[in-house]
């Protein structure tokens, strides 16, 4: 029924799909295809055309927002109010309906949902009760196995203890359920598992569900998890009009327990089912959706498909290398200028994606100093993150004592027994004495007995003796010893593993701290002072004004962007051991995890695509050590690209390992190549040559070589500017020139057509 209203503007893939008959169904959408209308056109038709009632179907979606947007858009497609139709979440769903049948499980029809804190809270007092140590064993990652094996559907008595840490999970879970139990209360893995724990094991409520229910559908079927899978099946059952949208080569989440293979097991569970892919995108252009299919084409365990559009070819994928993170952010802020005075971009229309929180530090920083306002998605900007707020307040005391709030933060961080009562009592005592708190340290040191307890005395005595310790560091100039001195002395990276909810998180926040450190390294490099660092890095993180505006840039991780779209896509830090992860490299297909990531992040543009990475980077080591470009670029198809990634690998691998540290135009000696050799050999002519030269020309990463010449100036020449004198070049982008001058502590920025601005001999 092609005619059908319902049908109208819709592919032929789509049309199939929405006007599919009984049976199990499998929708492979492609990114961009349009799967939303699809499924919820389906809803419309299967009530409107093949008068199936509201009420005998389920929809299931990821979160209430889109169980919320997917029932709107079926009533206005049907211009009625839907009574009966189950759309919700499984969580949602599952509540409801237990809520309900909750004699059939023992519990009061009031039960109760604990959220993660109280799940906190009673993980430990179990702990506490087994008097298991909860320094040893994080409660929060007991927490986390149990939520694992929840989802996989393993109950207490099931559970395989293969070491002496599972053994202690395992006799957690035990006693968790049973006081989760008695408080009438579920965690959120419960409403999942009760659920089918009660449809596997009663008959009665089973077939109640399964003759209510119809028709199932599912949307985002590839992010399900075990658990999500059965209650599937067990709903669709016994009619198995089951139909599930999804797609193998977006599935990222399975650090949630998602597992991508759900959609193979789908075949498996319904051996002859209608398979229709939708392969037209609706959002990007050709050359975006061909990078897309080179990447995504070398996983394994998906079904291919042949992804395109009626948008046109479009630009060329922009490839570039810059010196480091600071850089690749100028160099971003410098394309988003660009782009907006030469093609009429707003703001909005561009979003800078990343593989991990940290990557954020470097573009609010940029986009601050550049008065370009942003927008943080699914994250808190980088200096208002715990971790680097409690950092920044210990280098705050190191340089000043006297500043209460900052003691105030660290004083107890990680704890060292200093609660707020004695706070209170070290702070009376400064006031009733009328002194500053580093007088009130220097007492301490020198042995006043002071009108405190003795052990409070004894903890700020402590402190103090740290304290000066630190600022004796300080006093070398040396900031990255200082902070390396402060975490270690602290056991700050084991703190950071205590007060996450995940390992996830822990390690999320550890990056954080690493990012932290690779300023303080550059710091160091410049001899900059502890005072100027911490003046720079206050004007930076007040970022308030520049925040929640309309017309802003949109700056996100990978992991963010899914379901959304831009104009303009940057995706940068792409480079080994950001993207792909170094955690992939260990982990069981975690690289198609990251490839498939890359691929989300690819197929959010719609126009334009940039994708950069850095010859140095202080993330995760905070060294600033030289990276690698990802293996990704390289299965980039060159005619792809404005740049290729392997540009400077060519070049890299001919130079010898100390030299890869120089960033400047010094001459290289190459292998002859076999256009030199033909020519010296007179076996091709010289207008023969430079035919076939310019037919192998590929440009830089990310350089206009037809608007913009190169610049004369490279790195560690000697420089001569009549304001500031003489200088030493530390890098050049484009017109930009920086420049570390004799005796200044950071370098300027200079135009490189400055009047007086030259080179010296």
């Amino acid at each position: 029924m092609t005619n059908h209203p319902l049908t109208d503007g819709m592919n032929p893939q789509q049309t199939q799909a929405i006007t599919a008959g009984d049976g199990p169904v499998l929708v492979l959408a492609g990114p961009g295809s349009g799967k939303t209308s699809v499924l919820t056109r389906r809803i419309a038709y299967l009530i409107s055309e093949n008068r199936v009632p509201a009420h005998r179907m389920m929809a299931v979606t990821f979160t209430n927002k889109a169980a919320g947007e997917m029932r709107e858009r079926v009533e206005r497609l049907l211009d009625d109010k839907l009574r009966g139709l189950q759309i919700g979440t499984f969580h949602a769903t599952c509540a409801r309906f237990l809520r309900m049948e909750a004699e059939s499980l023992d519990y009061k029809q009031d039960y109760i949902i604990y959220d993660s804190d109280d799940q906190q809270n009673l993980i430990k007092a179990v702990m506490n009760r087994l008097h298991i140590d909860s320094k040893k064993f994080n409660p929060r990652a007991v927490l986390g196995s149990i939520s694992k094996v929840k989802n996989e559907i393993i109950l207490p008595h099931e559970y395989p203890a293969m070491d002496y840490f599972s053994e202690i999970v395992k006799r957690v879970y035990e006693q968790y359920q049973v006081a989760l139990r008695n408080a009438n209360a579920m965690d959120f893995d419960d409403l999942l598992l009760n659920m089918v724990l009660l449809l596997r094991e009663n008959e009665v409520v089973r077939q109640k569900y399964q003759q209510r229910f119809h028709y199932v559908l599912v949307d985002e079927f590839q992010d399900t998890n075990k658990v999500q899978y059965e209650l599937v099946k067990y709903f669709a059952a016994p009619q198995n009009n089951v139909f599930v949208v999804g797609d193998e080569d977006q599935a990222i989440y399975a650090f949630r327990g998602a597992d991508y293979r759900n959609v193979l097991r789908f075949r498996d569970s319904y051996p002859d089912p209608t398979v229709i892919l939708l392969e037209q995108n609706y959002r990007s252009t050709q050359t975006i959706l061909d990078v897309a299919r080179a990447v995504i084409d070398l996983n394994g365990n998906r079904t291919p498909k042949e992804l395109h559009t009626d948008k046109g070819k479009g630009e060329l994928i922009q490839l570039y290398e810059a010196y480091d993170e600071r850089y690749e952010a100028e160099y971003v802020l410098e394309q988003i200028h660009q782009m907006r005075m030469d093609y009429g971009y707003d703001y909005r229309d561009f979003a800078v994606m990343y593989r991990t929180n940290a990557q954020s530090r470097a573009m609010e920083q940029a986009f601050i100093n550049g008065s370009v306002p942003y927008t943080l998605v699914g994250g808190v900007g980088f200096y208002k993150r715990r971790e680097v707020k409690d950092m920044l307040a210990y280098l705050r005391i190191v340089q000043n004592p006297d500043d209460n709030v900052s003691l105030e933060r660290i004083i107890n961080v990680p704890k060292r027994a200093i609660g707020k009562k004695s706070v209170q009592s070290f702070q009376d005592w400064v006031r009733a004495e009328k002194i500053t708190n580093t007088e009130a340290f220097n007492r301490l040191l020198n042995g006043d007995p002071a009108g405190l307890s003795n052990a409070v005395r004894k903890k700020f005595t402590d402190f103090a003796e740290q304290l000066y310790v630190w600022q004796d560091i300080a006093a070398t100039g040396n900031l990255l010893n200082l902070f390396d001195n402060i975490t270690a002395s602290l056991g700050y990276y084991l703190y950071l593993e205590d007060i996450a909810k995940t390992p996830e998180e822990a390690i999320d926040r550890a990056d954080n701290i690493r990012e932290l450190r690779g300023l303080l390294m550059y710091a160091t490099e410049y001899n900059q002072p502890l005072h100027e660092f911490l003046a720079e890095q206050s004007l930076v993180a007040d970022v308030d004004s520049l925040k929640d505006d309309n017309d802003a840039v949109t700056l996100l991780t990978l992991h963010a962007a899914k379901g959304l779209e831009y104009p303009v896509v940057f995706i940068t830090g792409v480079e080994t051991g950001i993207l792909p992860h170094f955690r992939s490299f260990e982990e069981v297909e975690g690289i198609d995890e990251e490839r498939r990531l890359f691929y989300v992040g690819v197929t959010r543009a719609k126009e334009r695509l940039y994708l950069t990475y850095a010859f140095r980077r202080a993330l995760y080591n905070g060294g600033g050590n030289k990276t690698e470009a990802s293996e990704f670029l390289s299965t980039i198809p060159v005619h792809l690209l404005d740049g290729s990634p392997t540009t400077l690998a060519n070049v890299r691998s001919s130079q010898h390992y100390a030299d890869q540290f120089r960033w400047d135009s010094a001459p290289i000696k190459r292998p002859e190549s076999r256009l030199s050799r033909d020519l010296r050999e007179k076996k091709v002519t010289r207008s023969e040559g430079d035919s076939k030269l310019k037919g192998k020309i590929v440009p830089f990463p990310g350089a206009n070589q037809r608007e913009k010449p190169a610049s004369k100036f490279s790195f560690g020449q000697r420089v001569y500017h009549p304001k500031f004198g003489e200088g030493k070049v530390m890098g050049v982008m484009h017109d930009m020139v920086d420049v570390m001058f004799d005796g200044q502590k950071l370098p300027k920025k200079i135009l490189a057509d400055t009047d007086g601005f030259e080179l010296l001999d």
